[in-house]
C-alpha cells in the first residue's frame, strides 16, 4: 500500500529530547496515526528514529528533512521505514531510488513535479504547501497532471487539512500541530493522543 493511503495525516515531529520519542510515538499510534515522520532537525532525531523502530513496532517511522546521501544512509541504518525530502536534486533522487525504502521527494513547481513524473515517481511531498499556493495550486495541478498524488506539508492546520484532503490528487497531509512543543515538554501524551484522534477522523 502507498504511504499516502496509510493515514489521512502524517505527524511531522521535531524531537529535542530522545526520551520523549517512544511515549510520543505510542500516543500518536493510540490516536490512530501510525505513520510518523521524524525530522532530521535536531541532534536527537536519529536516535529517536531508532528507539521508535525498536520499541513501537506498530508505528511506521520515517525520516524527514532528507537533504544528503549521508542523511539517507544514516536514517535507513537507524530504522527509518520511509524518507521525505523538502526538495529534490538529481543526485538526491538517485540516492533515494537506491535506498531500498519508500520515499516522498519534495516538489513545489510544475517543472519539478514533471521532472519527477518523468522518472516514474508519481507520489510526492508538496512543500511548503501554504506558501507555495496551497489548495488552489494543487487543484490546478490536477488537470494537466492527473496521475500525480501529493502529501502537502507546511503551514497546514487542523482547520485547513480537510480542504486539502478533499482534493483527488491529495492522499494525505503532513502536520506539525499534532505534537505541540509544550505538550512534549510536559509529557502530556493524553493531549497528543487526542489531537491524533481528531486528525485520524478527518477522512
Amino acid at each position: 500500500m502507498s504511504l499516502l493511503d496509510l493515514a489521512p495525516v502524517i505527524p511531522v515531529v521535531v524531537i529535542e529530547d530522545v526520551e520523549t520519542a517512544v511515549p510520543l510515538a505510542r500516543a500518536l499510534v493510540a490516536g490512530g496515526l501510525p505513520v510518523i515522520e521524524v525530522t532530521l532537525r535536531t541532534p536527537a532525531a536519529r536516535e529517536a528514529i531508532a528507539r521508535i523502530a525498536d520499541e513501537v513496532p506498530e508505528a511506521t517511522v520515517g525520516a524527514g528533512t532528507i537533504r544528503t546521501t549521508g542523511d539517507i544512509s544514516a536514517s535507513v541504518a537507524a530504522g527509518a521505514k520511509f524518507l521525505v525530502s523538502p526538495g529534490t536534486t538529481l543526485s538526491l533522487v538517485e540516492a533515494l531510488d537506491s535506498s531500498g525504502v519508500p520515499y516522498l521527494p519534495g516538489a513545489a513547481t510544475v517543472s519539478e513535479v514533471m521532472a519527477l513524473a518523468e522518472r516514474g515517481i508519481k507520489e510526492l511531498k508538496f512543500f511548503p504547501a501554504e506558501a507555495a499556493g496551497g489548495v488552489p495550486y494543487l487543484k490546478s495541478l490536477g488537470g494537466p497532471l492527473p496521475d500525480v498524488r501529493f502529501c502537502p506539508t507546511g503551514g497546514i492546520k487542523v482547520s485547513t487539512a480537510p480542504d486539502y484532503l478533499a482534493l483527488p490528487n491529495v492522499g494525505c497531509v503532513g502536520g506539525t500541530w499534532l505534537t505541540p512543543a509544550d505538550a512534549l515538554a510536559a509529557g502530556d501524551w493524553g493531549r497528543v493522543e487526542k489531537l491524533a484522534s481528531e486528525a485520524a477522523a478527518l477522512r
